[in-house]
């Protein structure tokens, strides 16, 4: 490991706004924030660049940017401080393991920023618009609570469609191409450092709002949902 990484490692332990694996903190994020306004969070945040435009949007809110990457969670985390953001905290940890930091009805909503859109067929359970990630979302999701996707990956975005018609799920918005719109909100104006590396070297961002239908179907239904993503490879 470089030195760069070790001492950015050393000094998050230092940071007030970084939890590492915490435990006891479902139903408890109160106490972290000292208050009781209601959670966002940025799935895969990265450096942390929408956790940040949405607190600062919303300062009745509180953001949490979660990843697994202690390095770039520390240049979130260093902004919020140096900028006195604290309404904004940063979560080191599995996505999968959202249950374990998050109690049942407690995130208000979901942010899904340019996330890797796994590409391969055999990667298809790692994207995190998958049934076995909604169904993590919906344990700590209040019912209809938002999920957004920003992605320049117009394979994940097409597979995201595919799993909202198979899975019925409520959809709030929806455009291919959302800089076209110059109506947007704040929230969507705003840009992560993934976005402006333009790795899926498209013009276009899609985006995707929808919320989650109670009950969402079991992993019983994935099955079929592998058959379509097949299918449509085969036809491609």
């Amino acid at each position: 490991m470089g030195q760069k990484k070790l001492i950015r490692f050393a000094e998050l332990l230092t940071f007030s706004n970084v939890l590492q694996y915490p435990e006891n903190m479902a139903g408890n994020w109160h106490q972290h924030f000292n208050n009781n306004h209601p959670l966002v969070l940025e799935l895969a945040c990265g450096k942390g660049e929408y956790a940040l435009g949405l607190a600062q949007i919303h300062p009745g809110k509180n953001a949490i940017g979660v990843d697994i990457k202690g390095n770039r969670l520390w240049v979130g985390a260093k902004k919020a401080i140096q900028n006195n953001i604290s309404n904004v905290a940063f979560l080191r940890a599995q996505i999968e393991q959202l249950t374990q930091y998050f109690a049942k009805d407690e995130v208000e909503e979901i942010w899904i920023t340019f996330p890797d859109p796994q590409l391969r067929f055999s990667k298809a359970k790692k994207r995190l618009t998958h049934p076995r990630f909604l169904r993590t979302y919906q344990q700590v999701l209040k019912p209809g609570g938002k999920i957004h996707l920003k992605t320049d990956s117009p394979d994940l975005y097409r597979f995201t469609k595919e799993v909202l018609t198979m899975y019925n799920c409520p959809v709030i918005a929806d455009t291919d191409d959302l800089y076209a719109q110059e109506d947007r909100s704040e929230e969507l104006k705003l840009k992560t450092h993934y976005e402006a590396l333009d790795i899926a070297q498209s013009s276009r961002i899609h985006y995707l709002c929808f919320t989650l239908p109670q009950p969402l179907a079991g992993p019983e239904k994935d099955e079929q949902l592998k058959e379509a993503i097949r299918y449509e490879l085969d036809r491609g």
